[in-house]
């Protein structure tokens, strides 16, 4: 029996089931949902049902109908999404359990990918090497996760290559590697995901090669991220964009991360906004390397190492806005022995950046470092408030470093000084708002409140 005869013998059971006939009213349009269970699929069954079920969504793919697995357990193994696969179940009670094998879920260049409604469950049980995920999709359009629960992984939960679409709804928890891993993306939205206990990241979008990608990263809550694989850096992130440019990540809620709740690594043109960072065991949001463009505003860290870092002119970074953040109760104390300047600094900036308008209140070391020896240049530090910082901010003076305004800022509790020109970590002057800045040229200090 070919899958069209199949198909045809089916589809009066299917028509008259008013389950199938209620679900997935976001759906694309359809013209029928095929009830699995109505179709030789078992929802109490104790056996591995990959075969039945991956014959199902082959003829629901050739003949664009939906497959709705009803409330129950089921044990699937190394399933082929097809061309258009659209598999819904009921949230929360409609399980997938990984029965062993090389992988669980995966297509590759498919046209339509939606998996709504489903717990799927890696059961802790080990892939293929080369399988990054649970869910592994690649080169596909129109990818739709929404409302699933993804757990039990010994790799990463979702992992998406060269595709597009959303990720949308779903929690995601208790995996190895990474809770939503996509690579070189296109037209990509990550958005009101909960993401918790992960070994090494909560959200990787990443490219191999620098480029424009353009992922959304919104509205997601994620907690509880280690660093399972060790390192300074790679690992132990909320959110981490490598060579991605032109990424947005707002709006989002990140804590309880081994490292830093927002780090974006060589990427152009990220806008950083509106996101809520509170336990960071390194710096709390990050961009670094050599990164052109990045806008960093309206952000609260609370409890991290050091705050905000926006560094390494050294490998090009330049060019950023650093505006009305608040940054506060800083520790100092990172998880490994860092190089100098070290942490318990509030904002830290280096090249063609604008820093306005934040509030810094605790800080170990420096309120506000601008510059490192010779990596200054084009800096404007306005309208900041810093509070109980020993050094309320301090500024290369190294021969060699650019330009800098220091103006309009209040500074308040700074035992040690409020402005202080800087050789590396060494002071290398008094306290520059007290007695201006004409030992160095380079710098522009006035109209600064100290109290």
């Amino acid at each position: 029996m070919n899958r069209r005869s199949f198909l045809t013998g089916v589809l009066g059971v299917a028509a008259t089931t008013p389950t199938a006939a209620a679900v997935d009213s976001n759906a694309p349009v359809l013209r029928e949902t095929l009830n699995a269970a109505e179709l030789g699929i078992d929802p109490e069954a104790t056996a591995d049902q990959s075969r039945a079920l991956q014959h199902l969504l082959d003829v629901a793919s050739d003949s664009d109908h939906q497959v709705f697995l009803p409330a129950g357990s089921y044990v699937v193994s190394e399933l082929k999404l097809p061309a258009r696969t659209r598999l819904a179940g009921v949230p929360g009670a409609t399980r997938l359990v990984f029965g062993g094998g090389t992988f669980m879920l995966t297509a590759e260049r498919a046209e339509l990918i939606s998996l709504n409604g489903l717990t799927i469950d890696g059961a802790g049980r080990r892939f293929a090497d080369y399988v990054p995920g649970i869910v592994h999709v690649s080169d596909s359009r129109r990818v739709a996760i929404d409302d699933c629960v993804i757990e039990g992984s010994n790799a990463s939960a979702i992992a998406l290559d060269r595709s597009t679409g959303r990720i949308r709804g779903n929690i995601i928890r208790a995996v190895h590697d990474t809770g939503i891993r996509a690579i070189e993306s296109a037209g990509l939205t990550i958005s009101d995901n909960t993401i918790a206990d992960c070994g090494n990241a909560g959200v990787r979008v990443w490219r191999w090669s620098a480029g424009e990608d353009g992922t959304i990263v919104t509205g997601n809550r994620i907690r509880g991220i280690a660093a399972k694989d060790g390192g300074t850096g790679q690992n132990g992130n909320g959110i981490n964009v490598f060579r991605a440019h032109g990424v947005i990540v707002a709006n989002n809620r990140i804590a309880d991360c081994a490292f830093t709740a927002i780090r974006a690594n060589s990427a152009n043109n990220v806008q950083i906004t509106g996101n809520n960072c509170q336990g960071c065991g390194e710096i709390g949001i990050y961009s670094e390397f050599s990164f052109e463009g990045a806008m960093i505003a309206n952000n609260i860290v609370d409890t991290a190492a050091t705050g905000i870092s926006v560094v390494n002119f050294n490998e090009g970074g330049r060019i950023a806005v650093v505006s009305g953040n608040i940054v506060r109760n800083l520790t100092g104390k990172g998880p490994y022995a860092p190089a100098e300047p070290g942490f318990g600094v509030g904002i830290a900036i280096e090249a063609d950046t604008a820093a306005t308008g934040n509030v810094i209140d605790g800080a170990p070391r420096f309120g506000m470092l601008i510059g490192w020896g010779p990596d200054l240049r084009d800096v404007a530090a306005t309208g900041n408030v810093i509070r109980r910082a020993p050094v309320g901010i301090a500024v290369s003076v190294v021969k060699g470093a650019g330009s800098a305004v220091i103006s309009d800022n209040l500074i308040a509790g700074a035992e040690d000084g409020a402005i202080l020109g800087m050789r590396w970590a060494e002071t290398a002057s008094g306290d520059l708002a007290k007695t201006g800045a004409d030992r160095f040229p380079h710098l522009l200090i006035e109209r600064n409140r100290v109290s």
